[in-house]
């Protein structure tokens, strides 16, 4: 070892052995560590019997302040879903409403083509009737000869 740390240490050894406090200033210095743990034995049961009423107002104060509002949002986005889903109800009503009214117009317009089809093919069947009839009628008939009159060159 170094003889400079050894030296170094019985120095402090020996500054140590002269600050030694003589046993009053220990007395004083357990009376007051003494105190010290009194009164925290006291701070202690203080907080021991008022810890649950502050609790329970820092509770309520947390209500208050965080979940009463929370909920109140929660209330309105539940209303304000339940009128969406009315109104997709209405709409989809109306929707379903409105598809039946183009289905029927549909349903109304073929019915009203099929009936003209209809109507036009009576009247060429009336109008083939007719004509059968004027064939037969032309067709029983004697027909006179027909003589072609030509032209000669030069006449």
């Amino acid at each position: 070892m170094d003889r400079d740390a050894i030296d170094r240490a019985r120095i402090r050894l020996a500054r140590a052995a002269e600050d030694t406090p003589d046993e009053s200033a220990l007395q004083a210095l357990l009376e007051r560590a003494h105190a010290g743990l009194e009164a925290l034995a006291v701070s202690t049961a203080e907080l021991e019997v008022g810890m649950p009423e502050r609790l329970d107002a820092a509770v309520k104060q947390g209500l208050r302040e965080e979940v009463i509002p929370v909920a109140k949002h929660l209330a309105e986005v539940r209303g304000l879903s339940a009128q969406t889903i009315r109104r997709l109800e209405r709409l989809q009503g109306d929707l379903a409403a409105e598809r039946r009214a183009r289905v029927e117009d549909l349903a109304l317009l073929v019915e009203l083509i099929s009936t003209g089809w209809r109507g036009v093919e009576r009247r060429l069947d009336r109008l083939e009737r007719v004509l059968d009839r004027l064939e037969r009628a032309l067709e029983a008939q004697p027909t006179a000869p027909v003589y072609r009159i030509e032209r000669k060159p030069g006449a």
